[in-house]
């Protein structure tokens, strides 16, 4: 069975978001990590996950109708 989630990539993951972003398929399950294994993207670059607006883990799991925001290490000076 497949779900669909709406994800967004902020920073420097914006390259990695797919074209389905707004729609993007999924088995229901599905935790965080992999989803990012899927999309390309390196676990040590996703600094900041969240999951309809709370705050998450690469643990946290994706059943289908979640908004998911992944943000890399944001530096500043």
């Amino acid at each position: 069975m497949t779900a669909y989630i709406n994800i967004r990539l902020f920073a420097t993951l914006s390259e990695f978001t797919p074209e389905s972003s707004d729609s993007y398929p999924i088995t229901p399950g599905i935790v965080i990590r992999e989803l990012l294994a899927q999309l390309g993207v390196s676990e040590d670059h996703a600094k900041l996950i969240f999951v309809n607006h709370l705050k998450a883990d690469v643990n946290t799991a994706l059943y289908g109708g979640e908004r998911v925001g992944i943000f890399p290490p944001i530096g500043g000076g």
